[in-house]
């Protein structure tokens, strides 16, 4: 038996739609990783979509009544109780875009004495109930850079701390 026959009898039986062959497995395999990216882009465009209506919502003060100071007042202290049954001694209470700081949180990044004047929208008002109604009770607020999308200062986080 020569090596033709040999190889059109195995094509023969593996020539059904259950066998792919080897440029066929490549191509499927290059389809598979298209789908992959393309996916992996949508799913950062919903995220940065997202993100971009977050920054947009929280840019916007809220109206402060007592009634809200109440309600603020509330979920964090049932937040506060429950990290302290955990054992811990700080909580992040806030986390959002840089791009809601005047400087993009470079201020925030180097630690400058006045930082809180780049906070603007909520950011601004969550520092200010802070200074007016936590400070007062010795908790303390602490900002810092939490990630970094491309080697760039990305969210700002709050973290209260009371040890």
């Amino acid at each position: 038996m020569s090596d033709a026959t040999t190889h059109s009898d195995q094509h023969a039986k593996l020539g059904d739609e259950s066998f792919m062959s080897a440029d066929d497995l490549r191509a499927y395999m290059t389809e598979v990783e298209l789908a992959k990216a393309s996916r992996q882009l949508d799913s950062m465009d919903r995220a940065e979509k997202a993100r971009q209506e977050m920054a947009k919502k929280l840019a916007e003060p809220i109206d402060v009544t007592p009634e809200k100071i109440a309600e603020v007042t509330r979920n964090l202290v049932s937040k506060i109780k429950a990290a302290a049954q955990r054992g811990e001694t700080e909580l992040m209470v806030m986390r959002f875009p840089n791009t809601l700081c005047t400087d993009k949180g470079r201020a925030i990044n180097n630690s400058v004495e006045g930082w809180p004047d780049t906070l603007t929208g909520r950011p601004r008002q969550a520092y200010e109930f802070w200074r007016d109604h936590l400070k007062p009770a010795n908790y303390k607020l602490r900002a810092m850079i939490i990630d970094w999308p491309h080697g760039m200062p990305g969210d700002v986080g709050f973290y209260l701390s009371w040890a």
